[in-house]
C-alpha cells in the first residue's frame, strides 16, 4: 500500500484531470443537449428528423466507438480539436492546451455521446409540463420560440434535475474510457502510469481509482435524493 505515500501527486492528477474532463463534458452536453431537444420537438419535419437522427446514433453506438473515431478519425480530417484551445480556459484546464490532443479528443467524444442522453432526460421534463400553459401561452400570441424560451424550458430544466443528474453521474464513471485512448490525465490513466509503466501491485492502484470515482458520485447521488425528496415535498403540498 506504500504506492499512496509514494505516488499521491499522481493520483491527484489523475483526479484533477478527470474533474476537469467531465465539467467539459457536462457543460458542453448540457448546451448541445438542450439544443437536440428543441429540434426534437420542433414544429419543422427537417429538424425534428435531424434531433432524432442524432439521438438514435448515440444512444445506440457504444462510447468505445465514438472515442474510437474522435482519437483515430478526427486526425485523418485534418483536426486537432484546437478549438478548444480557449485563451484563458486553457490556462485553467492544463491539458487542453498541451501538444498531444488526446484529452480533447477524448472531451469531445464524451460530449457528443453523453448529448444524447440530456436530450432525452430534458425532453422528459419538457413532456411534463402541463400542456395547458404552452397552450396559453400560444393564445397570448408568443412564438415557438419564445414559448420555450420563457414558459416550457425553465419549468423542464426544474422537473428534470434527477434524470439529468444520473445522466451526468454515468458520464462520470464513462470518463473512465478515455484512458483506453492515450489520456494520462485521467483516474484511469494512473493505472496505466503506476501499474503497466511502473509496476506497482495492481490492486491497490485499482483500490485508489474506485476510492477517485466514489468521491466523484456519491455526493451527486446524495444531492440528487435531497433534490428528489424536495421536490416530492413540494408536490404533496
Amino acid at each position: 500500500m506504500e504506492v499512496f505515500s509514494d505516488k499521491l501527486d499522481v493520483f491527484w492528477n489523475g483526479f484533477l484531470g478527470t474533474v476537469q474532463m467531465c465539467l467539459l463534458a457536462a457543460v458542453g452536453a448540457l448546451i448541445l443537449g438542450a439544443l437536440v431537444a428543441v429540434l426534437r420537438i420542433s414544429p419543422i419535419p427537417p429538424l425534428r428528423a435531424v434531433g432524432t437522427a442524432y439521438v438514435t446514433v448515440f444512444r445506440n453506438v457504444p462510447l468505445t466507438v465514438v472515442m474510437f473515431f474522435a482519437a483515430f478519425a478526427l486526425p485523418l480530417l485534418g483536426s486537432d480539436a484546437s478549438f478548444l484551445k480557449i485563451p484563458g480556459l486553457r490556462d485553467v484546464i492544463k491539458p487542453l492546451g498541451t501538444d498531444l490532443p488526446y484529452f480533447r479528443f477524448a472531451t469531445i467524444a464524451l460530449t457528443l455521446y453523453t448529448t444524447a442522453f440530456v436530450c432525452e432526460a430534458l425532453r422528459s421534463g419538457i413532456g411534463a409540463v402541463p400542456l395547458g400553459q404552452a397552450e396559453a401561452a400560444r393564445s397570448l400570441g408568443l412564438s415557438f420560440t419564445q414559448n420555450l424560451r420563457h414558459v416550457v424550458l425553465p419549468q423542464a430544466w426544474k422537473l428534470a434535475i434527477v434524470p439529468l443528474g444520473s445522466v451526468i453521474i454515468a458520464m462520470v464513471k464513462n470518463s473512465a474510457l478515455a484512458a483506453a485512448f492515450g489520456v494520462i490525465v485521467t483516474l484511469m490513466g494512473v493505472v496505466d502510469e503506476l501499474v503497466s509503466q511502473q509496476y506497482y501491485d495492481a490492486v491497490p492502484v485499482f483500490l485508489g481509482v474506485a476510492v477517485g470515482f466514489l468521491i466523484l458520485t456519491i455526493p451527486l447521488g446524495l444531492l440528487l435524493d435531497m433534490v428528489e425528496r424536495s421536490q416530492k415535498k413540494v408536490a404533496t403540498r
